[in-house]
């Protein structure tokens, strides 16, 4: 979403834009970010298909001096526990020192005539602050092919608590564009914050 005015000007701008419940979200995060100043923001909006129901989610993510805002808002069928159709949403505030990494892929086309500067075709944007660790572990084995003793287990820990996809095709390039200016402003945040 293009940026208009200040950039909490900007962000209440984008979240009406995507027209999903703008005063819910808004009030979300507005309430999580306070009295500090935006300095960069992402508004995604993901529409999923279950069986036979349409469901939407927007995620906004918020920059500001010292903190990382993320923002979940969820629509929700009626079912046993209520009668109609709700929302859910929530905000969680991230002190940059904790986050730990930002990775942007880039998914461009024809790669053998890239130019500096063309849009991606998709961005994946993954940020982890460790609320969320995944383990991925396996046998370990040594060189020996005829050897069977238990060499007990290696693998790895990852940091994986938010991942965004965004693809021009579906998102439009407004919205590509917006990623990687945050994904940009967060990565210098956070190397400001470690020093």
């Amino acid at each position: 979403m293009a940026k208009t005015g200040t950039p909490t000007q900007g962000l209440r701008t984008a979240i009406e834009r995507s027209g999903y419940y703008p005063a819910l979200v808004s009030e979300a995060v507005e309430s999580a970010v306070g009295a500090e100043p935006v300095v960069s923001f992402l508004v995604h909006q993901e529409t999923t298909f279950d069986a036979n129901e349409v469901r939407r989610h927007v995620t906004v993510l918020v920059l500001t001096g010292t903190r990382f805002i993320v923002s979940h808002t969820d629509e929700q069928a009626a079912d046993d526990t209520s009668p109609s159709p709700y929302a859910t949403t929530s905000t969680e505030s991230v002190k940059l020192d904790r986050i730990s990494s930002v990775v942007l892929s880039r998914v461009v086309a024809n790669p053998e005539s890239y130019t500096p500067g063309t849009l991606p075709r998709e961005v994946v944007l993954t940020i982890g602050w460790g609320a969320v660790n995944r383990l991925d572990l396996e046998p370990a084995a040594c060189g020996d092919p005829n050897c069977e003793a238990d060499h007990g287990y290696t693998g790895s820990s990852t940091s994986d608590d938010l991942s965004l996809r965004v693809s021009e095709a579906g998102d439009g390039p407004e919205t590509v564009t917006q990623t990687l200016a945050f994904a940009q402003a967060l990565s210098e945040a956070t190397a400001r914050s470690a020093g």
